[in-house]
């Protein structure tokens, strides 16, 4: 057991950590359509237009009930009006059943514009790295034999915090490619609720639960800029410390800096939510 294998193993986590940032860079900034070569959005382009046979269907169900419970007032239906809303209702919700897709190719467009421009207005073009401090480094060479014991149980503890933490941050953004992908196949149908006035509720919702998960894209790209401004710089430990001191400073501040930003991502959807105005 000596200082270079604890060094190597610190360093193993950091690189770890830093791969997976710099992979949810990249993920947030790649269109939804571009992922995995396309091959998973043309799948979702084929459910996509097969489900459009039972959004038609729902939509005729959806105005005719819309139809039924207009005209359950006799005064209602001697005026144009009521009339002429319930059909433009039903045109429109064939129109967003028809084009769905490129409605919802828009919305994922102008999303990538906020996070493009969150990205540019921060200054980072992507994640910034973490390295292991030559203090921290020069500490761990120095020490002995029975001084390397604590600091190697200290490093194995770390290291798995590091690498837990880096698997919840990769697994978030992959969350929120699977429920785009989840909303934009599934659209028909909810579309198809916009044909009555009593179920077009079921509809606006479903746009802004689509929103909401386009938009935390943004706020992750957010939250990973703010870490990287705080991350920048690495801890401050003090000149004097001991080298089980030094490692054992480094490693909390670090790992709690990797758990405020895992904190941010995973509470990225509520923000979004908020955002969209859910």
């Amino acid at each position: 057991m000596n200082g270079r294998w604890i060094i190597e193993n610190l360093q193993s986590a950091l690189d770890t950590w830093n791969g997976k940032l710099a992979e949810i860079w990249q993920l947030l900034t790649l269109p939804p359509q571009e992922f995995r070569d396309g091959t998973v959005w043309a799948v979702i382009s084929s459910i996509h237009e097969g489900l459009k046979a039972i959004g038609y269907a729902l939509l005729v169900l959806f105005f005719a009930a819309g139809a039924v419970r207009a005209g359950a007032s006799l005064a209602e239906t001697r005026r144009p009006e009521p009339v002429i809303r319930t059909f433009l209702r039903f045109s429109l919700a064939k129109a967003a059943i028809t084009y769905g897709m490129d409605i919802m190719l828009s919305l994922m467009s102008v999303v990538q514009g906020v996070i493009a421009a969150v990205m540019s207005a921060s200054g980072f073009t992507g994640a910034v790295q973490i390295s292991l401090p030559e203090t921290v480094a020069k500490a761990v060479e120095d020490c002995g034999f029975f001084e390397s014991i604590p600091l190697w149980c200290m490093t194995l503890i770390g290291g798995i915090f590091m690498l837990a933490e880096s698997f919840v941050l990769i697994f978030s953004v992959y969350g929120r490619f699977f429920r785009i992908y989840m909303f934009t196949a599934a659209a028909p149908i909810p579309l198809a609720s916009f044909a009555g006035e009593g179920t077009s509720a079921m509809g606006r919702s479903f746009l802004r639960s689509f929103v909401s998960a386009c938009l935390e894209g943004a706020v992750i790209v957010l939250a990973c800029a703010i870490f990287s401004a705080y991350a920048g710089s690495p801890p401050e430990i003090a000149s004097d410390a001991t080298p089980v001191s030094a490692v054992w400073s480094y490693i909390t501040q670090t790992v709690f800096n990797m758990l405020v930003l895992t904190g941010a991502v995973r509470m990225s959807d509520r923000v979004a939510r908020e955002i969209s105005g859910m």
